[in-house]
């Protein structure tokens, strides 16, 4: 048993989904973070539980061949990053093998794995940024929250975000500062400003600039808006969201444009896109190209009849598929959104998709007693993976294929074992980059039915 407070020397040999190293000590698994495979260390005990404990690097006694210089000062203490001390190449194996290891030890399934789809670009990919607000020594700043806190640390320039970001957000921190608005407290549920969320388009580099607040203080921020357009001439819209409640979710329900344009566009798979700020849309606009290039091959639609496209966002996947005969049936439970997919299927002339409001599993229910059965279902779900209700709307519907694209691969191969015992087979599964130097990874799962 080891003890707290005492230190000890291991090697570091495997890193989790986490981003903690892995060592082993006395046949005891100990977790460090800031680690790299194949550091030798000096690591000091700092919690002990029944099966494992947690360590921190007391010193490196030998650096990993893998382990690099961050080039991110607050790296270290916003959290994002947590392998910016790695070289990329590592961190493609990494996460290749996170992905592996939750279908092989959750999933219990042994599929052919494609070869992993690594980002050209490690840096400035993120076309959005959601930035909290807090107050320090009397002045409003802005940045990330740090690891399992709601404490900000504040941010100057995100090496993730377009340079211009940390330009606009300055902008509005001088504009806030000047006039004295309150930033949101929320111990005391208090103070206007809670948000700063921007958005870029990758192609066509329009930029949404949205004020996340507690109540309509659109009176306020008008003048704000107009030194943002002045400013910046890509800035395309402005608007104000308004949450009142004392929650997490970071967006209210209600969007008032302040200036500008309801949405920006951007181009995604070829196709003219309308992004609100409910809309769901990938943050890296490249990557996210590839990967649903990778989910087109999976579903070969030019072999289908119909594709059910469940939690479709901005109808974004299905879209890029609709240059095929196939019918196209998105489903998504954000109004904004569903309102931006019809308008993107009509902006490019796209006659064979239809939009359907509402939960997927009790639509998609409904569209199969009506008589509508797909060849191939399409679902992107929220991280949480898809409920009991949907996954049996998709297996009843007895599609010939499963595509699923998951930003979870944990949940995405709890949910395939379910499939599998509901009639279907994994096939192939490929995992994919779209937020480099950070711990998330994205992955495409083909499934087909049993004959």
């Amino acid at each position: 048993m080891l003890e707290k407070n005492q230190c000890y020397e291991a090697e570091i040999t495997d890193i989790t989904a986490e981003g903690n190293g892995v060592c082993k000590i006395n046949g005891f698994a100990v977790f460090v973070p800031d680690t790299a495979p194949g550091d030798i260390i000096k690591l000091k005990i700092v919690k002990v539980l029944k099966n494992y404990a947690f360590g921190i690097i007391n010193e490196i006694i030998l650096p990993s061949p893998f382990r690099i210089d961050s080039d991110c000062n607050v790296s270290g203490k916003c959290g994002g990053c947590i392998f910016r001390h790695i070289s990329y190449e590592e961190e493609c194996l990494i996460k290749d093998n996170i992905v592996k290891n939750a279908f092989r030890r959750i999933g219990g399934l042994d599929p052919e794995f494609d070869s992993f789809i690594a980002s050209d670009k490690i840096s400035r990919y993120r076309n959005k940024a959601q930035f909290p607000l807090a107050e320090i020594d009397g002045k409003a700043v802005c940045g990330f929250y740090a690891p399992r806190s709601h404490r900000v640390i504040p941010v100057h320039d995100c090496a993730l975000q377009p340079e211009i970001f940390s330009e606009i957000t300055a902008c509005i921190l001088d504009y806030i500062n000047s006039h004295k608005i309150s930033v949101y407290n929320e111990a005391s549920n208090s103070g206007m400003m809670r948000h700063i969320y921007l958005r870029k388009g990758e192609h066509s580099g329009e930029i949404m600039v949205c004020f996340v607040v507690r109540k309509n203080i659109s009176r306020e921020l008008m003048p704000l808006c107009q030194r943002l357009q002045d400013k910046f001439s890509d800035i395309k819209s402005l608007v104000m969201n308004i949450n009142p409640d004392k929650t997490n979710v970071i967006l209210g329900k209600i969007c008032i444009t302040l200036a500008g344009n309801d949405c920006i566009k951007d181009i995604m798979c070829g196709n003219l896109i309308s992004v609100s700020p409910l809309s769901f849309y990938q943050v890296n606009t490249t990557q996210a190209e590839r990967l649903y290039n990778k989910a087109r091959e999976y579903v070969q639609p030019d072999s289908c009849l119909c594709i059910a496209d469940l939690f479709c966002g901005a109808g974004t996947i299905g879209l890029s598929m609709a240059d095929s005969n196939a019918h196209i049936i998105g489903i998504e439970i954000v109004s904004q959104a569903v309102e931006n997919a019809i308008e993107n299927a009509r902006n490019n002339n796209i006659l064979n998709a239809d939009f359907y409001c509402g939960d997927a599993g009790d639509v998609f229910s409904e569209l199969n007693i009506s008589g509508i059965s797909p060849d191939v279902v399409l679902i992107d779900p929220p991280r949480k993976g898809c409920s009991a209700d949907t996954l049996n709307v998709i297996a009843n519907s007895a599609p010939r294929k499963i595509v699923m694209i998951s930003c979870n691969p944990a949940t995405a191969a709890r949910d395939a074992k379910w499939l599998c015992n509901q009639g279907f087979s994994v096939n192939k599964v490929c995992g994919a980059d779209l937020f480099p130097r950070t711990g998330h990874v994205e992955c495409v799962v083909l499934m087909s039915r049993k004959k």
